[in-house]
């Protein structure tokens, strides 16, 4: 697999990051693990995940998906050859502060059976707490080896940039990435998706003039919704051009003989500011159809016809 520059972190991650939200809750352990197989098999090694993942699903309580990953891990002895992300703040009762953080940051270390962690996500910005605490306690983990990189999650654009100066003018690390909402089809203006954020104009602008911060985009598959018949799109991304770009998105999917999933992904991954999607697989069929969009290399004129959709 290909791999990409996270923003300003100096690493090298991989173009297509697996999200691993519903592993070992909606997804057994048995097939949450073949799939963390298949996806390093080829080529990934770009993990996601969160504590609090998944508290809403029946029989949920919050951290079975890290601890499934560090199961994985242990058994396969693979953790040198992952990068490995998870998320403090979006916890039911859980924020940004020193406290939260400095007692989050071991329950999922121990969780994960690992030392510590690729890149620590602010998973909602809590505006109730001052970012100097927040981006303090987050140095004191990089000081500490903990956490190597930090990054944020459902963040306005006005927000991550004050985050970014905040930590320069008391020195400590910056944010080197932002993971938010983000598909082809867009939101519709003052659509509200509750804690999340969509990457609206005013963060793709920041991140097309900063490309220090690498973006993220989480639900870039609208859950199944380009594909699955009977599903719908949902309300918030029924805008005045959402005919015209999926008409756009189908004409470019028979042009190419790829799924709509395949071109929205690539399109994520070539488009400006370019993306980090974050699959999402259930079955070995979903995974391998999402690991396709990297074989796909859309032109410079299909490019041009998907970002030009409009009503």
């Amino acid at each position: 697999m290909r791999t990409v520059s996270l923003g300003e972190a100096g690493v090298q991650v991989s173009a297509l990051c697996l999200g691993c939200m519903f592993f070992g809750t909606r997804v057994n352990e048995r097939t949450s693990m073949r799939l963390l197989d298949l996806y390093t098999a080829a080529g990934g090694s770009f993990i996601d995940t969160a504590n609090n993942y998944a508290f809403w699903v029946p029989g949920g309580r919050g951290g079975e998906s890290e601890a499934l990953l560090g199961r994985w891990m242990h058994r396969r002895g693979n953790r040198d050859r992952l990068f490995v992300a998870t998320k403090v703040g979006g916890a039911p009762g859980e924020d940004l502060s020193h406290a939260a953080i400095q007692a989050a940051i071991d329950g999922s270390l121990r969780r994960l059976q690992i030392d510590y962690l690729d890149l620590y996500y602010a998973h909602i910005d809590h505006r109730s707490v001052a970012l100097e605490e927040t981006l303090a306690s987050f140095g004191e983990l990089v000081a500490a080896g903990k956490v190597r990189h930090i990054g944020c999650s459902n963040y306005a654009a006005w927000r991550l940039e004050r985050a970014r100066r905040t930590s320069d003018a008391h020195g400590v690390p910056r944010y080197c990435c932002i993971q938010q909402r983000h598909s082809y089809i867009r939101a519709r203006a003052g659509a509200s998706f509750g804690a999340q954020l969509v990457a609206d104009d005013a963060l793709l602008d920041f991140c097309t003039d900063n490309p220090q911060v690498a973006l993220l985009a989480y639900s870039p598959l609208l859950s199944g919704a380009y594909t699955v018949p009977g599903r719908a799109i949902p309300d918030q991304y029924l805008g005045a051009d959402t005919e015209a770009r999926l008409r756009a998105l189908d004409s470019t999917a028979r042009a190419t003989g790829a799924t709509a999933n395949q071109i929205v992904l690539a399109w994520l991954m070539a488009t400006t500011p370019p993306a980090i999607p974050l699959i999402a697989a259930s079955n070995e069929a979903q995974l391998e159809e999402n690991l396709g969009a990297l074989a796909l290399d859309l032109s410079a004129e299909q490019l041009a016809t998907l970002d030009a959709a409009a009503a």
